[in-house]
């Protein structure tokens, strides 16, 4: 590297301190750390007086033109405000710097990145500097580099005035160790106090002569002593420059924090001990602070949701109540009876809607996957959004050649477009584009501070050209009736449906937005293998009724146990009820072979319904058993193990539909094997 040579002397005056730096031995390996730890090539020790700076050890100076020895006048670097100061200067990248871009030094060495660390002395002196500089940028301003070189730079402080405390009198001796705010030892290497300063009797009460010649373990922590043994051999090999916390007992019991750091020289370990308990308990009182913020902030989010469900149940209620109202009044005429009948019923569809909504958010849903082509699914999604978006917004489909597959919820799935569509659509207020796109991708990147995840995955983005969401309100997106919008609109469950169905598949969504500019969905599923499918099912006709086929019925709740066993009654079915798994399990075990099937709850006290399934499997293999549920965290993590499942609420064509089906598979796997 070709520099300027500059106008250096040796300063005569300055010869008794490079020979005290030339005698401390850990300093060659300090200036070899921090160019290797920070990739900087060039570091020195300099002393630094108020008019002279002076070279004491370098690394790598001849390349620079400051060789050991070389001076430079303080007022031409940047180490003068680190004298005046007693403060360190970090810099990144010297051009993009407003207080130091035009310095002469960094023009005359050519160097853009720098930093510059005080060595202060135990009575508040600043000595010198432990500096460092390089021709290309650098990241430095961080706490993990600025540490490191606070403590080198403390430890060769420590060793200054070691030597300087050699030949001077007594008194002064007390006075340098006396005023240092740090604890200041020096340990034997089988671990025995040598030495202590003043600091170990106002900080932690014990004079001098109760701990010399103790080992240093009896102070420590107990939980900490093993530490402190592996501590100290460390030390015999490399200095300790990362600052390594340990409890030291007070006289009175208790117990303060020290970041300890320390180097081995002939025999010896010579250890700084910085007191930061302070900084623990703030540190500790902080973290307190955010839990009590968080819980506070959970408590705020579940009043909201809270809120929000019970307003858009009141609403539905307020339905469904005045319809049967009016469906109760005598001579009602036919046209309005079927508008109020069918009012309960979308309704009741409605409030079945949200409720799936809300538990897919919470990663609840009982889901049903299954194996699909997304370039397939999402094209039919284009034609179903294209009225549902308007004339004004064109919808763009992109898909690769090639086929993606994914296991997931086809219907939630859907939901999921929607709900993604609809939040684009209003965001463009009607007029747009919006961009369906699908790749697949090697890998899930990390998404809010979660680790991503490999493997392939399907990535399906939904990218509008609206107004964008502000940054301080991206983190908000996917909370339950969390909304930007005006009054009556934008409520409910749609953003965080997608987010609860996507990571319940094993996937995320993802967001990046401009102001002005649009916002892009991503919603990342794993992609998997095409399934060979099985020749289709015969398609059933409207329910026909039971035809006297027996149904075992399993629900603990009398309502609803004494409802569905009326249902399949009026259905045709003779039904027998078993409030709880063991009298479902001895009801099978008095005679099996009269029940055609079992139509049992999840949601049970003791042994729950798939619980029951499976042992009805174990001891009838054979004996279709149809579940069903509105929630049960079971069937969120686990499905409904091959078992047919019935969601709640369920209508009287739903529930026959799938007893049949269930039925008829027996029928047909028995007529198989005759055959």
């Amino acid at each position: 590297m070709n520099r300027p040579a500059p106008d250096l002397h040796v300063g005569h005056d300055f010869q008794a301190d490079l020979a005290v730096i030339e005698s401390i031995k850990v300093v060659p390996t300090i200036l070899e750390t921090v160019c290797r730890a920070t990739g900087m090539g060039f570091a020195a020790v300099a002393r630094v007086t108020d008019d002279r700076w002076v070279a004491c050890q370098v690394r790598d100076g001849i390349a620079f033109g400051l060789p050991p020895g070389g001076e430079l006048e303080v007022e031409t670097t940047i180490c003068r405000e680190v004298r005046r100061y007693g403060a360190a200067v970090v810099i990144d990248h010297v051009a993009e710097d407003e207080a130091y871009c035009g310095h002469p030094t960094s023009a005359l060495y050519g160097f853009q990145s720098y930093i510059s660390m005080p060595i202060v002395l135990p009575d508040g002196t600043v000595w010198g500097t432990l500096c460092a500089i390089d021709p290309q940028p650098a990241r430095l301003n961080t706490p993990g580099t600025i540490g490191m070189f606070k403590a080198f730079a403390d430890l060769i402080a420590f060793h200054l005035d070691a030597q300087q405390r050699v030949g001077v009198s007594a008194a002064e001796r007390d006075r340098a160790w006396r005023l240092s705010q740090d604890l200041l030892v020096i340990v034997t290497a089988d671990g025995r106090l040598q030495t202590v300063n003043a600091a170990w009797t106002r900080l932690l009460g014990w004079q001098e002569q109760e701990l010399v010649g103790r080992s240093f373990a009896e102070f420590a922590h107990p939980l900490e002593a093993e530490d402190l043994v592996t501590l100290r051999t460390s030390i015999a090999e490399k200095p300790l420059t990362e600052p390594h916390e340990i409890r030291v007992r007070h006289k009175d019991g208790s117990y303060r924090w020290f970041a300890w750091t320390g180097a081995f020289e002939d025999g010896k370990v010579y250890a700084n001990g910085r007191d930061v308990t302070s900084h623990r308990e703030q540190a500790e009182a902080l973290a307190r602070a955010e839990e009590a913020l968080r819980q506070s902030q959970k408590l705020e989010a579940v009043g909201q949701l809270t809120g929000g469900v019970a307003h858009d149940f009141n609403n539905l209620l307020t339905i469904i109540r005045s319809s049967v109202e009016f469906l109760r009044r005598p001579n009602l005429p036919e046209e309005r009876r079927k508008r109020y009948m069918d009012a309960v019923s979308d309704t009741v569809e409605r409030a079945a809607k949200l409720t799936s909504q809300l538990l897919a958010f919470a990663r609840r849903q009982a889901l049903q996957p299954e194996v699909f082509e997304v370039s397939t699914c999402l094209r039919a999604v284009a034609e179903m959004l294209d009225p549902l978006m308007g004339a004004r917004i064109h919808i763009v489909t992109e898909v690769p050649d090639t086929p993606c597959y994914v296991r997931a919820d086809l219907s939630q799935f859907e939901t999921a477009l929607v709900n993604m569509a609809v939040n684009a659509r209003d965001a463009m207020e009607g007029e747009g584009t919006l961009t369906l796109h699908l790749s697949c991708c090697d890998g899930m990147p990390p998404i809010r501070h979660h680790s991503g995840a490999s493997g392939p995955f399907a990535a399906v983005s939904l990218t509008d050209t609206g107004s964008g969401i502000e940054p301080s309100r991206i983190s908000r997106i996917f909370e339950p009736f969390f909304t930007t919008k005006e009054i009556g609109r934008g409520t409910g469950l749609g953003l965080s449906q997608v987010f609860g169905f996507a990571k319940q598949s094993g996937g995320d969504v993802d967001v990046t937005s401009r102001l002005g500019q649009g916002t892009t969905f991503t919603l990342y599923l794993p992609e998997v293998e095409a399934e060979i499918t099985q020749e289709a099912e015969d398609e059933l006709g409207p329910s026909t009724g039971g035809s006297g086929q027996r149904v075992l019925v399993v629900e603990d709740n009398l309502e609803v146990g004494r409802f569905a066993t009326q249902i399949l009654e009026d259905l045709g079915y003779v039904t027998t009820w078993a409030h709880n798994a063991p009298e479902a399990l001895k009801a099978l075990g008095a005679d099996a072979a009269m029940f055609d099937a079992v139509f049992s709850d999840v949601v049970m006290p003791g042994m729950d319904g798939v619980q029951l399934a499976r042992e009805i499997r174990r001891l009838y293999p054979g004996l279709p058993v149809v579940l069903t549920s509105g929630y049960s965290h079971v069937l969120a993590k686990e499905g409904p193990d091959g078992f047919e499942l019935l969601q709640k609420p369920y209508s009287v064509e739903a529930l026959s539909h799938i007893l049949r089906r269930a039925i008829g598979k027996r029928k047909r796997r028995r007529s198989t094997r005759q055959t």
